[in-house]
């Protein structure tokens, strides 16, 4: 079966992944099968199929038969709700998951399908709820973890405009819980307002990167902490005992998830009245958080796929699970489309589009460097 892009991209898109990822899981299959391969889905939903080796029937990917480079084509088949139906007009593709991530799945999906490795292994995996827990990727990222399967390097497919990504910050949240006393508003000074006790806080969180981070990224800048929710109190009445402030983390390198929520809670207690106390928790996930990482530039996986798509080399815009598989081989991000245009949001929205024209050159840049690495 000779694989076409675009009506591989329409398939994709007009099948709604929102909620559940089934039917698309079951296109993806059925379009590997077609193609001769024997895809497997492992206990985490992730689809494996591989090239090279010894065949197909190790789609896991364990076989290092080749002893060549075993290079892994990565990205996601679940979209945010809503479903946003597919349109074409002439070259804009619109639709939920036009450009996040079934433009990049088929532009990888057409490079896995249209290298034959000769001196190595090629494999796709695809994931399937990188927009909620990322269950699939850590699956994946604990098996390379226990040595279960050998990687050395990724390509993982997100909108970035045709540019090789090769850095990107992570995301933690989580809660800074302030316990003071209760009384009644009549006599306050009988108790200890936990309220009042958040505004002395929300200035330590300010200072907290300058005092206690990481420092400036070469290539990412500085991590960001952002309060997003406060709450606190039960009447109006009464002294409130306990206030809870929300957290976001963009962290960068080499900043880890247990470091930072240990380092946060040490400088944030400096400021509490006395006989008050404060907790920092990170909110509870059933997979890692996402982390920051850095690929080597210079990394040869980078110098050819710079090479095929005459893109640009740039931090990725948004927290991937690409940081799960950077832990343990040089990792970089690419795909068509992009996060955002002049007008505003295009992945996640519901003007979500991408250029036809930018999925087959993503294909094409990722099929000319698999022919050199593999």
């Amino acid at each position: 079966m000779s694989f076409d892009v675009e009506t591989f991209h329409r398939k994709a898109v007009e099948t709604a992944s929102h909620e559940d990822v089934g039917e698309m899981r079951d296109l993806l299959v059925e379009t590997l099968e077609a193609a001769g391969h024997e895809p497997t889905v492992d206990e985490a939903g992730n689809v494996l199929a591989t090239r090279g080796g010894a065949d197909d029937s190790t789609a896991d990917g364990d076989d290092d038969s080749t002893g060549g480079r075993h290079l892994v084509l990565n990205t996601h088949i679940d979209t945010v709700p809503p479903h946003v139906p597919y349109g074409r007009d002439g070259d804009v593709v619109r639709g939920r998951g036009a450009c996040d991530a079934k433009g990049p799945l088929a532009a990888l999906l057409s490079g896995f399908l249209a290298v034959e490795p000769t001196d190595g292994k090629l494999t796709i995996a695809i994931t399937p709820d990188e927009e909620t827990v990322q269950s699939g990727a850590a699956h994946l990222a604990k098996r390379m973890a226990d040595g279960d399967l050998s990687v050395d390097g990724f390509v993982v497919g997100e909108p970035t405009g045709l540019d090789v990504c090769t850095a990107a910050r992570g995301q933690y949240e989580g809660t800074i819980t302030i316990t003071g006393t209760a009384a009644h508003a009549a006599t306050p000074e009988s108790g200890a307002n936990a309220i009042r006790a958040a505004a002395p806080v929300l200035q330590a969180m300010e200072t907290f990167d300058e005092e206690r981070g990481p420092g400036n990224h070469e290539s990412l800048g500085q991590p960001t902490l952002t309060p997003t929710v406060v709450e606190g109190g039960e009447t109006s009445n009464q002294v409130p005992e306990t206030c809870e402030i929300t957290f976001d983390r963009r962290p960068v390198p080499p900043e880890s998830a247990e470091e930072f929520r240990a380092d946060l809670e040490e400088h944030l207690y400096q400021w509490m009245p006395t006989g008050m106390d404060l907790r920092v928790e990170l909110t509870p996930r059933e997979s890692p958080f996402l982390g920051a990482f850095a690929t080597d530039r210079d990394d040869l996986l980078v110098r050819q796929l710079v090479d095929a798509s005459g893109g640009d080399v740039r931090p990725f815009g948004a927290a991937t699970e690409a940081s799960f598989f950077a832990e343990h081989a040089p990792t970089v991000v690419f795909g068509p489309g992009d996060l955002a245009d002049d007008e505003g949001a295009i992945a996640h929205s519901e003007r979500e589009y991408v250029h036809l024209s930018e999925v087959e050159a993503a294909a094409a840049a990722v099929r000319t460097a698999l022919e050199e690495l593999v």
